[in-house]
C-alpha cells in the first residue's frame, strides 16, 4: 500500500497496476451541507492517523445514472473529493493534469470509468479527477441581498478549491504545483474558460486543454428566472431560507420537472430543444465577464491552450433522446426564430448540405452553434490576443453494431484518457476497440502528455494566417472533409454568441 501526507493527514491508495498509485476520495474541502450549503467551499476537516483512500468519495446531488458510474443517494454528503494517480517516486516532480468532468452542469462524476487516469500517469504525468458540486447545489442562483452568505457560481468556486488543494498538496504525490494543466469536456471545458478569467484562479495552472467547449454563460436575470422556476416546482416560496430548508434531491426532483417542462412546451423558445438549466453565471464578481469576452481582451495571455471538437457533435444528443426531433422546414425555421440565428445561417448550410435531410442539417447546426463554433472561436481569439492556442477536431466514426457511430459529442475522452476499452464506453465509440483505434488512442494520450509537460502537443499552434487544425481520426476512417467544416465556420463570422440562452 502507498501512502502519502496531504496538509490534512495521512492518505494511503492502491495500485492499479504495479507501476502506478490511486489515491481515491480525498477531502479537499468540507461537505457542503448543513452550515456550509449553498456557501463558499470550506476547508476539510483534518484527520490523525492514516485515512484509507482507496474507493472514490459520493458523488453530488443528481439524478442521473451513468453507465459504471455510482449514482448519487440521499444522505451522501461529503462530496468535495479528489483523486490521485501518479507514477511517481519520492522526489519526483512530474507535471500535473487536473480533469474537470462535464455534465451539463447538472451531472457527471469523476468516478465514470473513462476518467480513469491510469493510462495517463504512465505517460508520464500525476493525474487529479475531482466532484464538484452540480446542479442547484453548485449553480442555481440563491435570492438574497447585497452581503449574501450565498455566492453565485458555487460549483465554479469547488474547482478552484480543487485547484488550490492541488498547489498544496501535489508535491508529496510527485508532481509539480508549477506545472499544472487544468483539462476539461462539454461543461468541465466551458468551466475552464471560465477560470482562464477568473482572479480567484490566476495563478493556478499554467495550461487549459478544453474538448467540446459548451456556450453560453447565463445572466443574473435567466438565473433568478430559473431559481423562480425551480422554487415553484418544489412548492416552496422564492426565498433563501425556503430553498436552504428544502432537502437536496426535493431540488434535483424539481429541476427535472422545470427541465420537463421546456421539453414539454414547444412555446418555451431556446430551451424547448434541449433544456439546460444551470451553468455559470455573469455576476460581476465571482465570474466578472463572459470568456470569449475577457480573453479576447487578453485577460488569459499568458495560460497555453488546446482545443478540441468532434465533427458531430449533437449527434449524441439525438441517438440518447434528450434533443428535441426537427424534421421538417417548419420546425427548422422556428429552431432558428427561438435562438435569434441570423436568416442567412439556415440558407447556408443548405447550400453546404445540399441532398442532406432537415434533421441533419439540424444536428449539424445546433452541434456547431453549441460545440464546434464556440471552442474554434475560443482559440482564434485567444491567439488573436496574444496566447498560444492548438487547435483540433475528433472524427473518428465507425459502424458499430446498432449501426452508425459518428464522432459525437464525448467519443474523443476514452481516447484521450486511454480507456477505450472499457465496457462502459462501448457505446459511445461503437464496440470494442480495432487494432487502429488503439493507435488513435496513444497518439491522444502522447499529445495531452506532450502538451501538459512542455506545452507542445506535437502540431503548430494557431497564428494569424490559416494554420489547420490537427484532424484526429484512425487509419480507415472515412472522414468528412475539413473543407466542410470550414465552410460552415464561415456562416458563423458575423454572429455574436450572446449571453444568455433566449
Amino acid at each position: 500500500m502507498d501512502t502519502f501526507r496531504t496538509r490534512d493527514g495521512l492518505v494511503r491508495g492502491r495500485r492499479p497496476v504495479s507501476d502506478v498509485a490511486a489515491v481515491l476520495g480525498i477531502p479537499y474541502a468540507a461537505a457542503p451541507f448543513g452550515a456550509n450549503r449553498f456557501r463558499a467551499p470550506r476547508p476539510a476537516r483534518p484527520w490523525t492517523g492514516v485515512r484509507d483512500c482507496e474507493s472514490f468519495g459520493p458523488i453530488s446531488p443528481q439524478s442521473a445514472r451513468l453507465p459504471g458510474a455510482p449514482s448519487w443517494s440521499p444522505g451522501d454528503e461529503d462530496v468535495l473529493t479528489v483523486n490521485v494517480w501518479t507514477p511517481a517516486t519520492p522526489g519526483d516532480s512530474l507535471p500535473v493534469l487536473v480533469w474537470i468532468h462535464g455534465g451539463a452542469y447538472t451531472f457527471g462524476s469523476s468516478a465514470q470509468p473513462d476518467f480513469d487516469g491510469t493510462a495517463l500517469a504512465r505517460a508520464g504525468l500525476v493525474v487529479v479527477t475531482f466532484n464538484y458540486r452540480v446542479g442547484f447545489e453548485g449553480f442555481g442562483s440563491i435570492p438574497a441581498g447585497e452581503g449574501s452568505p450565498y455566492p453565485e457560481n458555487r460549483g465554479l468556486l469547488d474547482q478552484i478549491a480543487a485547484l488550490r488543494w492541488v498547489r498544496e498538496n501535489i508535491a508529496a504525490f510527485g508532481g509539480d504545483p508549477g506545472n499544472v494543466t487544468v483539462a476539461g469536456q462539454s461543461s468541465g471545458a466551458a468551466s475552464i474558460a471560465c477560470l482562464m478569467v477568473m482572479e480567484r484562479a490566476r495563478g493556478l495552472f499554467r495550461r487549459a486543454i478544453a474538448h467540446s467547449v459548451a456556450s453560453p454563460c447565463y445572466s443574473v436575470e435567466l438565473a433568478a428566472e430559473t431559481t423562480r422556476k425551480v422554487a415553484a416546482a418544489a412548492g416552496i416560496a422564492h426565498t433563501a431560507e425556503a430553498l436552504a430548508s428544502a432537502s437536496p434531491e426535493a431540488l434535483v426532483a424539481a429541476s427535472d420537472r422545470v427541465v420537463d417542462g421546456y421539453r414539454q412546451d414547444p412555446d418555451s423558445g431556446a430551451r424547448h430543444y434541449d433544456p439546460v438549466i444551470y451553468g455559470p453565471v455573469v455576476d460581476g464578481d465571482v465570474l466578472p465577464t463572459d470568456p470569449l469576452t475577457a480573453i479576447a481582451a487578453g485577460a488569459a495571455r499568458g495560460v497555453d491552450l488546446l482545443v478540441c471538437h468532434t465533427t458531430r457533435e449533437f449527434w449524441l444528443m439525438d441517438a440518447v433522446g434528450s434533443c428535441k426531433k426537427v424534421t421538417t422546414d417548419e420546425q427548422l425555421a422556428r429552431f432558428a426564430e427561438d435562438f435569434g440565428l441570423p436568416d442567412d445561417l439556415v440558407p447556408g448550410y443548405r447550400e453546404l448540405m445540399p441532398h442532406a435531410p432537415v434533421q441533419d442539417i439540424y444536428l449539424t447546426l445546433y452541434g456547431d452553434m453549441l460545440f464546434g463554433e464556440y471552442s474554434s472561436r475560443l482559440a482564434d481569439i485567444h491567439a488573436q490576443a496574444g496566447g498560444r492556442a492548438f487547435m483540433s477536431r475528433f472524427a473518428r466514426q465507425r459502424t458499430g453494431p446498432r449501426g452508425e457511430v459518428h464522432a459525437w459529442h464525448s467519443a474523443d475522452i476514452p481516447f484521450a484518457f486511454g480507456n477505450i476499452t472499457a465496457a462502459s464506453v462501448e457505446f459511445l465509440i461503437g464496440g470494442p476497440p480495432s487494432t487502429s483505434d488503439h493507435r488513435l488512442s496513444q497518439n491522444m494520450v502522447a499529445a495531452w502528455a506532450a502538451f501538459a509537460t512542455n506545452g507542445d502537443p506535437g502540431w503548430q499552434p494557431l497564428d494569424m494566417s490559416t494554420t489547420p487544425p490537427r484532424v484526429w481520426a484512425a487509419e480507415d476512417d472515412s472522414t468528412p472533409a475539413q473543407s466542410f467544416i470550414e465552410g460552415r465556420r464561415e456562416l458563423w463570422r458575423m454572429h455574436h454568441y450572446p449571453l444568455l440562452r433566449p
